[in-house]
């Protein structure tokens, strides 16, 4: 048996995409949503895999809210970057399976490792 549980949050920051030709190379902002996937193969006493609120409280430790990305990071900050990214601040502390920032409602890029 196993689980699989998600937590999501939100933050709102600003960016733009060097090398890329469009709007997008212009400072605009966003409110990204990020989810998070850990995968859970046993529970405990309480029949808990891990407390959402720990969960929770760690990827709101990690989330940039209100700043310019292209300041914070040393990467170009697109959604594929920071999902990655964001995979990589919480595999540390928890089985991660894959981390989804979404930059609206309908467009977003997913990170997990191959397998």
């Amino acid at each position: 048996m196993s689980w699989m549980l998600k937590v999501r949050d939100r933050f709102s920051a600003a960016h733009f995409l060097r090398e890329y030709k469009g709007k997008c190379e212009n400072i605009h902002g966003h409110t990204f949503q990020v989810e998070v996937e850990i995968h859970i193969a046993e529970l405990d006493s309480a029949g808990l895999g891990i407390d959402f609120t720990i969960i929770k409280d760690k990827l709101a430790e990690i989330l940039p809210d209100h700043g310019l990305l292209n300041d914070i990071y040393p990467f170009n900050p697109s959604a594929e970057n920071l999902a990655r990214r964001f995979f990589e601040d919480l595999k540390p502390f928890f089985p991660v399976r894959a981390v989804t920032v979404w930059e609206s409602e309908d467009a977003s890029a997913t990170y997990t490792e191959d397998r």
